[in-house]
Order: structure tokens, then sequence, then C-alpha cells
């Protein structure tokens, strides 16, 4: 197996720790409005992912210092032509995580208020741009013989992309309810399964349509197979939840959601992005890496550090592994 092949396997498995851990934060944070009825429960809500979500970014830094490094083509051709979206994430995120950290510093429900939509709107245009953008990357953009993006913002906003967003969004708000339904007791507990069960059903629905689209257009055998683990794992995760057993039901949803990342890269390989100009201008593990040295000496220290990074991010889970109440 060559370097190329190991980074980009690594990137997808940075992609997949950022999908499963963050996407419950998304959730949670588009559903303060919708599970909480009082202030008591929105600081409930919240204090379930208060000492992890800043930790669950960290693979979203991670996986794009990695992609710099090991596929630096592949880095400048993404980065710039979808700047506009990736800065629209970006402002997002900073707003979400300002109005999780200043929403209790004044005492006064028209500033808790405004934190609360600056958190909901700040979890939902991520959730729902990932899609978007990994969507595209999937179905290609017009790259020309430089691997320069020639196209437009509105070229991304194609209706196979927008499926792909509300793939995402659909399985992170599902997501964060099943998480809620686990981490909390009570009345908030009872109406994150609720919830959870009603737009799972709508989720399956979109995901599978996703799926079963892209399988047409860019599929083979096997990754026919990880889509059906992709759809079987979400809806056992639902059953599970509708016979009460949350930890299971949870354990599901992140095997889901880190499956479409799985099948997603693997429709994808060997191409990073594809041109949808002329497929010889498309960008490969190839001809989009870094210098074998570069490579070599990236391994060496993903070896050493990631090992206690997972040791201390299953750490941190593991203090913070009890429920919570409003009591």
């Amino acid at each position: 197996m060559e370097l190329t092949d190991v980074w980009f396997v690594a990137i997808a498995v940075l992609w997949l720790g950022y999908f499963v851990l963050e996407g419950f934060d998304f959730g949670v944070g588009m559903l303060l409005p919708v599970v909480a009825r009082n202030e008591a429960e929105r600081r409930l809500m919240l204090n379930t992912i208060g000492p992890v979500w800043d930790g669950n970014e960290v693979w979203l830094i991670t996986a794009g210092g990695a992609t710099f490094a090991a596929f630096p083509e592949w880095y400048a051709s993404l980065f710039s032509g979808f700047y506009i979206p990736l800065l629209l994430i970006l402002l997002a995120l900073i707003v979400r995580g300002v109005g999780i950290e200043y929403r209790t510093k004044h005492d006064s429900k028209v500033w808790e208020r405004r934190w609360d939509a600056c958190i909901m709107v700040g979890s939902f245009v991520p959730a729902l741009l990932w899609g978007v953008a990994f969507a595209n990357i999937v179905r290609g953009v017009k790259l020309d013989s430089r691997f320069e993006y020639v196209g437009t913002f509105w070229d991304l906003l194609n209706p196979y992309a927008l499926l792909g967003g509300l793939t995402t969004l659909a399985l992170f708000v599902t997501h964060g309810a099943v998480f809620l339904a686990l981490k909390t007791g009570g009345d908030v507990s009872r109406r994150a399964a609720a919830v959870a069960l009603r737009i799972g059903v709508v989720a399956a629905v979109i995901a599978v349509t996703f799926l079963i689209w892209t399988q047409i257009a860019h599929g083979d055998l096997v990754t026919w197979i990880l889509a059906a683990v992709v759809a079987v794992s979400f809806v056992l995760a639902l059953l599970a939840l509708l016979r009460g057993r949350q930890g299971w039901s949870f354990l599901l949803s992140a095997i889901a959601i880190g499956m479409t990342v799985i099948w997603l890269f693997s429709v994808l390989y060997p191409n990073v992005l594809p041109s949808t100009i002329n497929p010889a201008y498309s960008l490969t593990v190839e001809n989009a890496a870094a210098t074998p040295k570069t490579l070599g000496i990236m391994t060496w220290v993903a070896v050493i550090f990631l090992p206690l990074v997972l040791l201390y991010q299953g750490w941190t889970y593991w203090v913070f592994r009890h429920r919570i109440s409003t009591g």
C-alpha cells in the first residue's frame, strides 16, 4: 500500500471522526428551540455538549491540516473553488462557539434568545454545507488543465449537491436527538427520542435517495455493499430507539454516519477531486500528493501522536459519561 493511499485513508478517518462527533453537536444546537421548553432545559441541552464540542472541532482542523500537507494540490483546488461555502462554514462555527460561551454572560432574556438563535444558525449552516461540499467532491467540479476551479458558486448548488446537504442535515439532527435522549433524563430525554423518531424517518428517505443516486452515477459492487450497511445501520438505530435502547441507538447512528464517510471516500477513490470538464484534468491520490519524503515524515508524526490524542479524547468522554438532568 503506497503512502498516498495511506494518507487518503487517514484523511477519511479524520472526517469520519469529525462527522460522528461534531454531528451530534450540530444536532443539539439545531434542536435547542425544539426540545427545550424553558431556560433550565436549554442549559441542560448545552451542558450535554459543553465538555466536548470544542474538542470535537479539532478533528476538522486536523483533517484540513493533513489535506494541506499530504495533498497540497487537492487543498489548493478545493479551498479556492469552495471558498464561499467554506467561509460561510467558518463564520457559522465562530458564531456558534461564541454563542455557547457568551449566552450566560449577561442576565437578560433577550440576550439569551439572540445567542440561542446564533447557536441554532451556527449549527444549521455547517450541517447543510458540509453535505453540499462533499456531494460536489464526489460528483466533480469544473477543473481545468491547471487543476484550477473555473466554475461559479452557483455551480456548486446543483440538485445532487443540495440533496447531499439535506442528507447530512437530517442525519445530524437525528444523531443529535438520539444523543440527547441518551445523555439526559426526564422530559427532555423523552421529547428528544420522539423528535429523533419523527425526523429519523424523513432522514432515512432522504439518505436512501442520495445513496441510490450516487450509486447509479458513480458506484460499484463494493460501494453498493457499503451503502447497504449505511442504510441498515440507520434503520436499526431507529428501531433500537423505539424499543428504548438508547445506547445501542446512538452507537448504530454513529456507525451509520461513519460508514457514510467511508462510502463517500470509497466512491471517490482514486480521485480526490474529479473534473467534469475532462477526466484527464481530475485530481487523484497520485497527482495531488506531496513528495514521498513529506508523506514519510507525516506518517511517523501520526503514528506517535495520534494514539495520544485518541486516548485523551476517549478519557474526556469517559469522565463526562453520565446522564445529566435539570436537577
